[in-house]
């Protein structure tokens, strides 16, 4: 898959080459790509404080106690998407906190989280293929519910947007359409073998 997207990515830098030099626009292409890079540094910058603030503040909540205390609130929903998990679990915390950092936007944060809660709902499973389970997490943490888009109204934020969290009704419509399909299709295909 790596080996594909490098070809794809070569292809598009050679392409828009190509046609600059066809056309004339080479100085259009450089300064472009000068700009962008200037652009993506500033970006990530600017984005780093708010992650670390979030990141480190997921990781108080979680030797705080209140990764417990949602693992209890979400315990009633996680019994029934993920039956075979045990309540308390190191899994079901761990799932609970990355379900959490996805609500609140934060999908970085919520990748060192995802990771985890998998390392732990690989212990329970001995081969070498996804389990339900796994695959039903993948799911949910793909098309994630997001209450707080953070990180989407940091950008609009970052580039000018008078009102960056008026497209919460959309996002809070469409992030639990995706939940839904998603959750219905991975329940709908669990039975199928697959390898």
């Amino acid at each position: 898959m790596n080996k594909l997207l490098n070809y794809i990515w070569a292809f598009m830098i050679l392409a828009s080459i190509f046609c600059a030099s066809a056309t004339g626009r080479m100085p259009q292409l450089s300064a472009a790509v000068l700009s962008g890079a200037s652009d993506a540094v500033t970006l990530v910058i600017s984005m780093a404080g708010m992650m670390c603030a979030w990141t480190g503040l997921m990781k108080i909540a979680d030797r705080g106690g209140i990764t417990s205390i949602l693992s209890s609130a979400l315990n009633p929903l996680m019994r029934r998407i993920f039956p075979k998990c045990k309540k308390g679990s190191p899994a079901q915390k761990a799932m609970c906190m990355n379900i959490t950092a996805n609500m609140l936007g934060l999908g970085n944060a919520a990748t060192p989280l995802g990771i985890a809660a998998m390392k732990e709902l690989k212990k329970s499973n001995p081969t070498d293929a996804a389990d339900s389970t796994m695959a039903m997490f993948v799911v949910v943490n793909t098309s994630s519910i997001q209450i707080i888009p953070t990180f989407m109204g940091a950008l609009r934020a970052q580039y000018g947007s008078a009102a960056p969290f008026d497209i919460l009704p959309a996002v809070w419509v469409t992030s639990l359409c995706s939940v839904a399909v998603g959750i219905l299709c991975a329940k709908l295909l669990e039975g199928f073998p697959y390898g």
